[in-house]
């Protein structure tokens, strides 16, 4: 596929972006993304220092390719941005206003700075901000929502906002060639995409949960901010399947399992926002499944990389410069 600002930016061959999915997102999904010529996001969540230092460096051996770090606002750690900064070529931000201080440390340790929004207002403060990247994601996207508009009218607003200051990625629904080549033509430099990748053979997420996604079909999403227990305070809204929701609702107990925390099992309330990893435990149909509305699309456990060669096949090329 032709060169676009965003791969000659951060130096990937292919304009497509794995979205960053918490335990989904493992290492090893990461490495293949990039290997694969595409470019790699890890979400930090809440990873101490040593940990999200380790785990850098683990990308750096299965990979060569370029990768970055996402965080999210409320749960930032000063030092762990650094360590990002440093290890990675991007460091991303999402779920909170543009912050200059922000996009300056991380450019000052020699890092590209980006930051997912929701709105063309959000855009203009990231811009101004001096991110040099954007992230657009459109309501169809799995995960926590920043905005409520669909995907293709917010990116041409968002596209008229910042009038080319900065490359814009679009995220949320997009899971064929064909979706990646619609928001490329629409003047989008990549496309990221995650819930196609949580039935990866590298993806972290729970066999349960790979199975419930592979079975969903396309009106089998729904957007809640039930799943907000051991999340910030505030409205959270989340695009998950519904049959969680349900499943939750229908639980007696207090706490729907247990998830890994460094060497010990810490319990996980009902509703709790961590998505369930292999090594939960519990009632794994009733926790937080994040899923897009392109969850139709997955049919199969597949390898990133042949994930990767269908959504960038030559169907989906002709992105413009």
């Amino acid at each position: 596929m032709p060169a676009t600002r965003f791969t000659e930016l951060v130096g990937c061959e292919l304009p497509l972006q794995l979205a960053p999915m918490g335990t989904v997102g493992t290492p090893e999904l990461v490495a293949a993304v990039a290997n694969a010529g595409a470019h790699g996001m890890l979400a930090a969540v809440t990873a101490p220092p040593p940990v999200l230092r380790q785990v850098i460096d683990q990308i750096g051996w299965l990979t060569g390719g370029p990768f970055g770090i996402n965080f999210l606002v409320p749960l930032i750690d000063a030092e762990c941005v650094e360590i990002a900064a440093h290890g990675a070529g991007l460091v991303e931000f999402f779920y909170g206003d543009p912050d200059p201080v922000l996009v300056a440390r991380v450019r000052g340790a020699g890092g590209l700075a980006s930051w997912q929004v929701g709105s063309e207002a959000e855009a203009r403060g990231a811009a101004a901000a001096g991110c040099d990247v954007i992230v657009v994601q459109g309501l169809e996207a799995g995960g926590r929502l920043r905005g409520t508009a669909p995907l293709l009218p917010l990116l041409e607003r968002v596209l008229d906002a910042v009038a080319g200051q900065v490359p814009v990625v679009a995220a949320g629904g997009i899971g064929t060639a064909q979706g990646v080549r619609r928001v490329l033509e629409a003047g989008a430099t990549a496309a990221r995409v995650g819930t196609r990748f949580i039935a990866a053979r590298e993806s972290g997420a729970h066999p349960a949960y790979v199975e419930a996604v592979i079975r969903a079909g396309a009106q089998d999403t729904v957007v809640t901010d039930r799943f907000s227990a051991m999340w910030p305070p505030g409205p959270s809204p989340a695009r998950v399947l519904r049959s969680c929701v349900a499943a939750a609702e229908l639980l007696d107990e207090d706490y729907a399992g247990a998830i890994p925390a460094g060497d010990r099992m810490v319990p996980l309330p009902r509703f709790a926002a961590p998505a369930p990893g292999r090594q939960t435990t519990g009632k794994i149909e009733a926790m937080a499944m994040y899923a897009g509305v392109s969850v139709a699309e997955v049919r199969r456990v597949e390898p990133a990389r042949a994930i990767v060669s269908e959504l960038t096949s030559p169907r989906a090329s002709s992105p413009p410069g």
